[in-house]
């Protein structure tokens, strides 16, 4: 007799993630503007410590920039365009969207379709993720992988940044998840962290003697790295043969159907945290089939 229900398990998971969805949302939309506020703020201090150290006679010194206090919680969800506070009524996943015909009650702008896909996006991968591993640690675990690869994806195609405050802290969940063996053995994650990051750093080497440009962005290595270290070394190849694919094929259908700029970037991240997500579920059957290694 089972000790659980995997129905219910999948189901429980799922409606967890439509509600971590929703608070994604909020990480991908403030989270960059926390880290360039930061970014200002640092910058205006480094100023005014040059200015004190070497006096510029007649050179203005602009003070230091004020904003409206922001984190991941604090101030509540509000609509970007007429600043009204969303009401909780109005925050239920996915329902509340459909409810309100995807409009703001107030000021009846639409609301992005950015927000409804997210919370689909992560609830549909938090119930697979319940349905594959059932109730183990290995699930508990998972989710926090997939939040994150989400969160990632999403920022890194509004911003083309990829936080360390996500991809660090992953980076060393993935080795301390893996203590216990979780998705591979603790050296093979060690290995995979340090290969991840190894293998797209030279790429951008390579590419920048080669060309003078800056293919990619570090935060691309920190992402593999961190992969890696979840999934272990074995499952970088699949990573890297995925991510490409996808983004050779999606960057010339833009440039091709879209006629986007050969010059514009396109972020590598949400390709990385794709194949991320695929190699968590089916990468060492990917390894074994068309690779012939475990």
């Amino acid at each position: 007799m089972a000790l659980y229900d995997p129905a219910a398990l999948v189901a429980v998971c799922a409606l967890l993630g439509l509600l971590i969805g929703s608070f994604l949302n909020v990480v991908i939309h403030r989270l960059p503007i926390m880290m360039e506020r930061d970014w200002r703020q640092q910058c205006a201090e480094f100023t005014a410590g040059a200015a004190d150290a070497v006096p510029a006679a007649g050179h203005f010194i602009p003070p230091a920039p004020t904003f409206e206090p922001l984190s991941l919680v604090s101030p509540g969800s509000r609509c970007p365009h007429c600043s009204r506070p969303v009401r909780a009524l109005e925050n239920i996943p996915l329902l509340s969207y459909l409810l309100l015909k995807g409009r703001c009650k107030g000021c009846g702008k639409p609301i992005g379709v950015r927000y409804p896909l997210v919370e689909a996006l992560t609830g549909l991968l938090f119930g697979y993720v319940a349905w594959r591993y059932g109730a183990t640690f290995a699930t508990v675990c998972a989710l926090f992988f997939v939040a994150a690869m989400v969160a990632l994806a999403f920022i890194d195609i509004d911003t083309q940044l990829l936080p360390d405050d996500i991809t660090l802290p992953l980076l060393w969940g993935g080795l301390l998840v893996n203590v216990g063996n979780t998705f591979t053995t603790l050296p093979n994650a060690v290995i995979g962290a340090a290969a991840g990051y190894l293998v797209l750093w030279s790429v951008y080497w390579l590419f920048k003697l080669a060309t003078g440009k800056e293919g990619m962005g570090y935060g691309d290595f920190k992402l593999l790295a961190a992969i890696g270290a979840w999934l272990g070394w074995q499952l970088l190849p699949v990573v890297i043969l995925l991510s490409s694919l996808v983004g050779a094929v999606v960057g010339i259908a833009l440039i091709v159907l879209a006629r986007h700029g050969r010059n514009v970037p396109i972020p590598f991240g949400p390709y990385l945290a794709a194949a991320g997500l695929i190699a968590l579920f089916w990468g060492k059957a990917l390894n074994q089939t068309y690779l012939g290694v475990i």
